[in-house]
């Protein structure tokens, strides 16, 4: 039987011709990558490594390419669900014109949504890039540098610091990123929020934007949020199923 729920998202779907998807730490725990806040969650089992911490302490450093070949935060690794294949269909039948995500999984790009399509907002845990001229290096190029030589990576092209390509606490938000996330929310017709708990700022501060713009806001999350009020729809349901049986009419 159709769930109430689904229909009612179903609506809003089938009238917009722009949607923003907009998603948080809710899309990927239904692929078993635990949050960061909650109970259980990532900074309750662990304490966040400050970018200066990073940059200033080797100690900092070794500490933080510990947890990332030890997989101890678990942001990487895992397969998109559901609701990112959901998300990735909405995109390519363009209904949807672009993912901005909270999230650092790279989780919408292996569900078959183009780069070019994916906003990451905090970055990417997926590879690491150097903080001084940006080149990309791949994880597991780094990984016997640290693991079997003991050594913290540094960047082959010019020695200097060498970091997973995400946002840590303390960093500058990245320009590009939000200002392409400004530019896809003032023009979008609907702006649909997926588990994100609307609390980390300025990530938060999109929706509210689309609701100055014009466009109509949905937020599907399986808790209530602080911006429930100025929704025009608020759905506290599983991500994946729901959103799945929403689009079952689309084309």
């Amino acid at each position: 039987m159709p769930n109430a729920a689904a229909n009612a998202l179903a609506a809003h779907l089938m009238t917009s011709s722009r949607i923003v998807v907009f998603t948080g730490a809710g899309i990927s725990t239904e692929s078993g990558i635990p949050d960061f806040r909650s109970p259980g969650g990532v900074w309750s089992k662990m304490k966040p490594i400050y970018f200066q911490e990073f940059v200033g302490s080797e100690a900092k450093r070794r500490e933080a390419w510990t947890r990332v070949f030890s997989g101890a935060a678990g942001w990487v690794g895992k397969e998109p669900n559901a609701g990112h294949f959901a998300v990735a269909r909405l995109i390519a039948s363009g209904k949807a014109s672009a993912v901005i995500t909270q999230n650092v999984d790279n989780l919408h790009q292996a569900s078959g949504i183009p780069d070019g399509k994916v906003i990451e907002l905090h970055g990417n845990a997926s590879y690491a890039t150097c903080l001084s001229c940006g080149l990309r290096h791949e994880l597991e190029e780094l990984r016997p540098v640290f693991m079997e030589r003991g050594e913290i990576p540094v960047c082959r092209n010019c020695g200097e610091l060498v970091k997973t390509a995400t946002i840590s606490f303390g960093q500058q938000m990245p320009e590009e990123p939000m200002l392409r996330a400004e530019a896809e929310t003032q023009g979008c017709d609907l702006f649909l929020v997926l588990g994100s708990s609307l609390v980390v700022t300025p990530a938060a501060l999109f929706p509210v934007k689309a609701k100055q713009y014009g466009a109509r806001l949905v937020i599907l999350n399986r808790e209530p949020t602080p911006l429930d009020e100025m929704a025009d729809l608020v759905l506290n349901a599983e991500i994946g199923p729901t959103l799945t049986e929403a689009m079952r009419d689309l084309n």
